[in-house]
């Protein structure tokens, strides 16, 4: 993998760990020589993985929506930064630059990016490593909630197989890195792609 987009909070929550995580998560990538690809902020957790690549001289690409700039939210000091005119651009683009995707804590916009990367997987338009780094069980509920959806019938085991999770940094690289998509999509097969 050379680049790892990274979809997480614009705030930092109320547990520090998020913040300290973040950062290590960002010096990590950079001394594996992995490219961060994040949404370009400087804000929260969005910040912090970016400032904890660059203090260890990683690459780093922001992808940032024209109305977040305005509201002087880009991030200064970044390897790039790339401005797109909608937040579905902006998934696009990280999508389009990155070999891999790992989620930190956030809200709303992180849920979004997340299940956006699923779907495309699930789909078959993609076959990327998607990682959840489940810092202080921050996920637990989402994934009880993969393991209801499985048992309802509503989720195929193998789509729900998709989803890398681990608290630990240096264990979930090493499952992005050994990662097989499923053979089979949703409705699409892979020759039809």
């Amino acid at each position: 993998m050379n680049r790892i987009a990274v979809f997480c909070g614009s705030s930092f929550g109320n547990d520090s760990i998020f913040e300290v995580k973040a950062k290590q998560l960002g010096k990590t990538l950079a001394k594996e020589n992995i490219a961060l690809v994040y949404g370009g902020a400087k804000v929260g957790l969005m910040g912090a993985i970016a400032d904890g690549a660059l203090e260890e001289n990683g690459k780093v690409v922001g992808v940032l929506p024209n109305f977040l700039k305005e509201k002087e939210l880009a991030h200064e000091g970044l390897s790039e930064l790339i401005l797109v005119d909608t937040m579905h651009e902006r998934k696009t683009k990280m999508n389009d630059l990155c070999d891999g995707v790992i989620t930190l804590p956030g809200g709303f916009g992180t849920l979004d990016e997340l299940f956006e990367m699923l779907t495309w997987g699930q789909l078959g338009l993609h076959n990327k490593p998607i990682g959840i780094l489940n810092i202080n069980g921050y996920y637990d509920a989402l994934i009880s909630l993969l393991d209801t959806m499985v048992k309802n019938g509503l989720l195929k085991e193998t789509n729900k197989q998709m989803v890398l999770v681990s608290d630990n940094i240096d264990d979930l690289l090493n499952k992005m890195k050994h990662y097989k998509a499923p053979d089979i999509g949703k409705w699409i097969s892979k020759e039809n792609i």
